[in-house]
């Protein structure tokens, strides 16, 4: 079957529920470029006016024009217990009442920063304000510590928008380059172009490039460059090209680096706390000199931290000669979300082995419906993140970048149409991960597998016209 590019058009119904947001998008379009405050969240290649939420709770989501939707996004991964948890709400509050920023130490900084190092095994930790912080933040302290100015990086790993690491950098290009009619950067491993205007060439020289699940061409350009380069930064499991789960052989690999003197830096950003409470590393033994994260360390709320051995960072300042700073780097509120956040994961030991069978449950229901209606698509899933690439490979084949750009872009926005239209608020890029919460019920399973069932029927009549 081959998807006509054409996007179903959303039920009558629902087009006259959209009025709020389609005046909200109209009066963001002339204050904010492109009307969103992040790229995504436009709805550039799936089409159609971009939901503006009113309120969330649990597991679903309220737009402005009073719409509810069951949520697989989960402000893409914080949410793991669902939205407005009470245990992180209340104590918000109960820090808000104390001042909203300090500039100045606070305890719950350094509670937080306990809690964390106990959990994942590091050392040390700073606290910063988002993902893409503590990815720059984690690679300025490698250089300073190995003397070397090189970094590489993988094809389709996105590591925040520094200018650096905007170089073959996943998700959010992905999927402006299909919307734009572009073609995908196609250099070769080991080079470096840009993927976004404003980055000067001089930046991204300074990254190299390797493919996704490719021991062989990371072993290549370990024996070439590896007494050049600083480090290696990685997404243990890839969310911002569709889920791609690491092969052993090429987590092998990643390991090898660090007999080269290169740091070894793994981006929890999105796995750390997800996956397992170890994150990632913990889920795939891994062995990492410095980890980044963010999302569910702020319960909801903006923050991000790097952390690692204390022989590295005690390179940053003051201690160190490497300058990172922030004023609203350990903010009480986050800080106390954070807190809670965690508190309530620890006090729930069963909560990663459920999300873990939910979501395996919603993977074979997509398969099963997708397949019952003659559409091809392929799922990852690891935990409670997924991806259905509209794609003919086999399950679990797609393992690099270049396998998940094969996907049918046109089928999953007709898709994707499709599921919104039923109340079912999904990730608006093929190339993207999902995130199950702790708050999805069996009920809101069976909603979302009727809705995928009808969205991919009526994707294959629209397609056989």
């Amino acid at each position: 079957m081959t998807a006509n590019p054409e996007i179903l058009s959303t039920p009558s119904s629902q087009a006259a529920k959209t009025t709020q947001s389609e005046a909200l998008f109209a009066r963001a379009q002339a204050v904010t470029p492109g009307g969103v405050n992040s790229p995504v969240r436009a709805f550039r290649s799936v089409g159609g006016t971009p939901r503006f939420i009113a309120r969330a709770n649990g597991a679903i989501l309220t737009d402005a024009d009073g719409n509810d939707y069951i949520d697989h996004i989960g402000s893409w991964g914080p949410m793991i217990l669902g939205h407005n948890l009470p245990a992180v709400r209340e104590a918000v509050i109960e820090a808000l009442a104390g001042g909203t920023s300090f500039g100045a130490p606070g305890e719950r900084e350094v509670l937080l920063g306990e809690a964390v190092t106990r959990i994942t095994g590091v050392d040390r930790v700073r606290f910063v304000n988002s993902g893409t912080e503590a990815t720059m933040s984690a690679l300025r302290l490698a250089r300073g510590f190995t003397g070397r100015k090189y970094i590489l990086k993988f094809r389709g790993n996105y590591h925040g928008h520094a200018d650096g690491l905007l170089v073959e950098a996943g998700s959010g290009l992905m999927t402006d380059a299909v919307a734009d009619g572009g073609q995908l950067n196609r250099q070769g491993l080991g080079q470096a172009a840009p993927s976004s205007a404003g980055v000067p060439e001089e930046y991204a020289a300074l990254t190299l490039v390797s493919e996704y699940n490719d021991p062989a061409a990371l072993d290549a350009l370990m024996t070439a460059r590896g007494h050049e380069i600083a480090a290696v930064i990685f997404e243990p499991v890839v969310g911002n090209a569709g889920v791609l789960i690491p092969t052993p052989e090429f987590l092998d690999a990643l390991h090898r680096v660090q007999t080269a003197g290169v740091l070894l830096i793994a981006d929890e950003v999105m796995t750390g706390f997800r996956l397992s409470l170890r994150g990632a590393t913990g889920l795939l033994r891994l062995r990492p000199d410095l980890t980044c994260w963010g999302k569910i360390i702020g319960g909801g709320l903006p923050v991000g931290a790097y952390g690692g051995r204390a022989e590295v960072m005690n390179f940053v300042s003051p201690q160190g000669l490497v300058y990172q700073a922030g004023t609203l780097s350990g903010n009480p509120l986050a800080m106390a979300a954070g807190l809670a956040m965690l508190g309530a994961l620890e006090a729930d030991p069963g909560v990663y082995e459920r999300l873990n069978t939910y979501t395996a449950q919603l993977a074979e229901g997509l398969k099963a419906g997708a397949t019952a209606a003659g559409v091809p698509i392929s799922v990852n899933q690891i935990g409670s993140m997924l991806t259905a690439f509209h794609s003919s490979a086999p399950h679990g084949s797609i393992r690099t970048y270049t396998d998940a750009a094969r996907s049918d872009t046109a089928a999953f926005a007709g898709w994707f149409q499709g599921m919104l239209a039923r109340g079912i608020y999904w990730a608006p890029s093929q190339f993207e991960s999902i995130f199950v919460s702790a708050a999805h019920t069996d009920a809101h399973l069976n909603a979302t597998l009727d809705a995928a069932a009808q969205a991919y029927a009526a994707l294959t009549v629209r397609g056989e016209q």
